[in-house]
């Protein structure tokens, strides 16, 4: 029996071709003029002309002189931008509107020499860089950490790519940079606002509400016990406490309070374009606020889509389960066929 050969290896495609081209022969580094650096290069390059046209030594000495100010400033941008390692810090949790902050830690391997005027900037998919750390001097095997607030004002996946750690170190003639790949992801809340819930009804009792064999505030009391350090001296039972002695509360049983179901209509129709999706969106804040509103008051809450995915929480998980499912809800297409 023949061993059987291997199978043929694919070859690569045009577009993963060039990609690999474009990351084999991506430079390392960027380089950026300054507005100084374009003054300081159209001046060199206009003593090297006199110089040439002259023969002048002292314009040459002055053209030496400034090609090596351009190298020190290479050399030097090069030794800051070495060895450096950068960390982010997200937050536990986001909401639209409102401001949270991300830590920036930069921390230098380097055994003798410091880093100075390092700007990281935190580079996000598909969003426009905007957001800057700025370090100003990073001692020899030590870490600095700064932080930069942002507003978030779309909910969902947040996705941070990398690191852009840049320097005009020393002379401010150029601006030196490189990328750092990061990858760390961040869910952005919708936004709540506050509701006013209609009056429960009275009693506090709700339709449907069960009684739970534990310790509670409820309307029903569960049995007698001895009073604790620290408890409300108001459900204190005076007759049977003077009868025993000591002090005798009633135990109340836990009352439950039913599910409060929401809907939502994830269903897009056909054709549906911008003002639908601003509508959703409004739909899915409305629906996060009132929420949270009743988790407030202590009710459990289900969210239920049309497209048959639920979300539950209550007052002891808190609502964190719900506002996280709503941050990632996205609408799906109606099936074809059926009307708009």
């Amino acid at each position: 029996m023949q061993p059987s050969s291997p199978p043929p290896s694919r070859r690569p495609s045009l577009a993963g071709r060039l990609a690999l081209w474009r990351q084999r022969w991506r430079a390392p580094r960027r380089l950026k003029f300054t507005r100084e650096g374009k003054f300081f290069v159209g001046i060199t390059l206009g003593v090297g002309f006199a110089a040439i046209n002259t023969a002048n030594n002292l314009l040459y000495l002055l053209l030496g002189m400034l090609l090596a100010l351009i190298v020190v400033s290479g050399v030097m941008s090069e030794l800051s931008l070495r060895n450096l390692t950068v960390v982010r810090r997200l937050p536990l949790r986001a909401q639209v509107g409102r401001a949270h902050l991300v830590e920036i830690e930069v921390y230098n391997h380097k055994g003798r020499v410091p880093s100075y005027a390092i700007e990281v900037e935190d580079l996000r998919a598909g969003q426009p860089a905007d957001k800057r750390c700025f370090f100003l001097k990073i001692s020899p095997r030590s870490a600095q950490v700064a932080a930069y607030r942002r507003t978030p004002m779309r909910r969902g996946r947040d996705a941070h790519v990398g690191f852009r750690i840049a320097t005009r170190f020393p002379f401010g003639l150029f601006e030196k940079s490189r990328e750092v790949p990061a990858h760390g992801e961040l869910v952005i809340y919708p936004a709540v606002d506050p509701v006013e819930l209609p009056p429960t009804p009275a009693a506090g009792r709700f339709p449907g509400a069960e009684l739970v064999v534990a310790r509670g505030h409820g309307q029903e009391f569960l049995g007698l016990k001895l009073m604790r350090p620290g408890e409300d001296p108001r459900d204190v039972h005076w007759r049977k406490s003077a009868s025993v002695g000591l002090p005798v509360m009633r135990e109340r049983a836990r009352e439950t309070r039913p599910d409060v179901t929401l809907t939502l209509d994830t269903t897009r129709p056909a054709g549906a374009g911008d003002e639908w999706l601003a509508g959703f969106e409004r739909r899915i804040r409305d629906l996060a606020s009132r929420a949270v509103a009743h988790l407030k008051r202590g009710d459990r809450v289900a969210v239920v889509s049309t497209a048959g995915t639920v979300a539950r929480a209550d007052r002891s998980v808190g609502a964190d389960p719900l506002l996280r499912y709503l941050a990632l809800v996205e609408p799906a297409e109606a099936p074809k066929g059926t009307a708009a």
